[in-house]
């Protein structure tokens, strides 16, 4: 068969063109592949599955198809601006898929409360705080039950929940901005609530991911504008922040496929000596953090993915080409780069070069890719969109806010 050519589809329509991929590719989406199928890649694909991207819309137009055809990301995630509709929603993800020759990752920031990126189609859902000030563990379970068969209809395989940190009455005063979007004030209300959100929302068949190792509920401002400082030492991360993380790593379930690394800064365990004044990296981009502290330390061996490399974190710091790069030599198996194009080129475009040029060590290389191959190899195809399943789990939701005394405080 032919390779697709966007300049082939100039005439057809939107449906038509997702058909046309679809039938090209329908082997590739929906067969489950084996850990080493992405070692047999070109080396443009093989970069590609280390990038996981945003959509610039809601419509697979020409722009959005050539920027998927030229990076062919192992992931694609999804905001608010993608969404539209459910039905919408779902043929994106669907013609997303038919354009990849390796079928993606797709994911999304589903939480609830703040951070609920389909609010505009769906009952707004009850934050994590909510639920733990109602001592609500069913709670808990029913949101990650009800937010997995959602995301499963409309095409997801990953939610990028929960989110672990620990929120003390003293962090609650802190500008982080994640007030709301913790379970806990404590490392055993944290695991309670994370592991019955995260067993109702897996048991659907959706992955869930663990954020942001290794806990910024401690740091005074939030990453989107600036890198947070979190000044614990060793000791009280281990006793405090990471307990739950140990925990859920330690379990024969063997449940946590997926962590997403911060971009805080830990000045008592990550400066960089012989630099004079001591050179202090983001978490996200820290050799210590992400292969010492987690893999090797912590023993944790499935998949590493970063925060967004365009947080104000990283970008008023550090160009996206070295971002991309430090990230993956640190010990990151995917990046993401949720928002403009020509962003998600230049990363693209940098790794490649590097890689090109042999100076992305083989061995770093190949076990990403083992892993990034693992986590796919156990995502599930999506079922049916059923529009009427859709509208009961919506109403479900009504319910549990009611039940909670929850009403979404914002616009829709």
């Amino acid at each position: 068969m032919p390779a697709f050519s966007l300049a082939a589809c100039e005439n057809l329509s939107y449906s038509e063109i997702v058909f046309s991929f679809f039938v090209r590719n329908w082997f590739t989406v929906f067969i489950q592949m084996p850990s080493d199928s992405l070692l047999s890649l070109s080396l443009e694909q093989q970069i590609g599955q280390f990038f996981y991207i945003g959509l610039p819309c809601t419509e697979l137009d020409a722009e959005t198809g050539a920027l998927i055809q030229e990076v062919q990301p192992g992931g694609v995630i999804v905001f608010g601006r993608n969404v539209a509709g459910p039905q919408q929603l779902r043929d994106l993800l669907d013609g997303v898929r038919a354009l990849l020759p390796v079928a993606p990752l797709i994911g999304i920031d589903q939480e609830g409360g703040l951070v609920d990126r389909l609010r505009k189609i769906f009952t707004p859902m009850p934050s994590a705080r909510t639920i733990r000030e109602h001592g609500d563990l069913a709670g808990a379970r029913g949101l990650g039950r009800i937010t997995g068969e959602v995301l499963r209809l409309l095409g997801f395989n990953m939610n990028f929940a929960p989110v672990m940190s620990i929120m003390t009455e003293e962090r609650d005063l802190l500008s982080n901005g994640l007030y709301s979007r913790s379970f806990g004030r404590s490392p055993g209300e944290v695991l309670g609530y994370t592991t019955v959100y995260l067993r109702g929302l897996q048991e659907t068949g959706l992955i869930g991911c663990l954020k942001h190792f290794p806990g910024i509920g401690a740091g005074e401002v939030d990453s989107h504008e600036e890198m947070p400082m979190v000044r614990l030492t060793h000791e009280d991360l281990m006793a405090q922040d990471l307990a739950p993380y140990i925990e859920l790593f330690q379990r024969k379930d063997d449940r946590v496929r997926c962590v997403m690394i911060s971009h805080g800064g830990f000045p008592n365990i990550d400066i960089m000596k012989g630099v004079t004044g001591g050179l202090l990296e983001p978490a996200s981009l820290s050799h210590n953090i992400v292969t010492h502290l987690l893999r090797k330390e912590l023993g944790y061996q499935h998949l590493v993915v970063t925060d967004d490399l365009e947080m104000g974190a990283i970008a008023k710091h550090c160009e996206i080409e070295s971002a991309v790069v430090r990230a993956f030599v640190a010990g990151e198996d995917m990046m993401l780069i949720c928002a403009h194009p020509e962003i998600i080129r230049r990363g693209y475009q940098a790794l490649l070069s590097v890689a090109r040029d042999g100076k992305l060590p083989k061995d770093r290389m190949r076990s990403s890719l083992k892993r990034i191959a693992a986590m796919k190899s156990i995502v599930k195809p999506p079922p049916a969109f059923d529009l009427d399943r859709f509208k009961a789990l919506s109403e479900e939701t009504a319910k549990l806010n009611g039940k909670l005394n929850y009403k979404y405080g914002g616009t829709i």
